[in-house]
């Protein structure tokens, strides 16, 4: 996926939901913070964006979106890329994420005023999600030096307790690149 295809997306997720407010959160959210182009290969490799809005408690602007715009839908079927409307919650993020979320005011986007996950703040969340796509999505971010494994570390420390046990994973599999 690309920005224009990713804009494409946002713009009508936001009519979708008639919300604004959106924010990109799985692995896409990286093109809120660099040009495709500056990407490795697998970062980009994903055809689905995880979409979230902001103020979305009952899910329903999420599950709207799904629907409309979502795998096996006609957009889908259109355009060969698709988004996956999800809540917030779905991702496990250090603490303070909110604070460091990333704008982006291209006006491909409009109407859409979409949110990205700080770099870091993402590949954490994968980290923690463990899966071997999502591991691989981070090896490529450091190998490419887009992120940085010290504050990887920093911030993996900040996963709250409850998620104890997958935080001090994620710090094991992070050692591999520390060393």
């Amino acid at each position: 996926m690309n920005r224009q295809q990713l804009a494409h997306i946002l713009r009508s997720a936001c009519r979708i939901a008639d919300d604004e407010d959106v924010l990109v959160i799985g692995s896409q959210s990286i093109l809120g913070s660099f040009d495709e182009t500056l990407l490795p290969a697998r970062a980009t490799a994903s055809i689905e964006a995880d979409i979230a809005f902001l103020d979305d408690p009952e899910r329903a602007k999420a599950d709207k979106v799904e629907g409309a715009i979502g795998e096996m839908s006609s957009f889908h079927a259109n355009n060969g890329y698709y988004a996956e409307g999800i809540h917030i919650e779905t991702a496990i993020l250090p603490e303070g994420w909110r604070d460091r979320l990333v704008h982006w005011d291209l006006q491909s986007s409009r109407p859409a005023e979409p949110r990205f996950l700080e770099p870091h703040d993402l590949a954490v969340s994968k980290l923690i999600a463990a899966r071997d796509k999502d591991r691989e999505f981070v090896g490529a971010l450091i190998e490419a030096k887009l992120v940085s494994v010290p504050t990887l570390i920093d911030r993996t420390k900040l996963i709250p307790d409850e998620h104890a046990l997958r935080r001090e994973r994620s710090l094991q599999h992070l050692q591999r690149y520390a060393d």
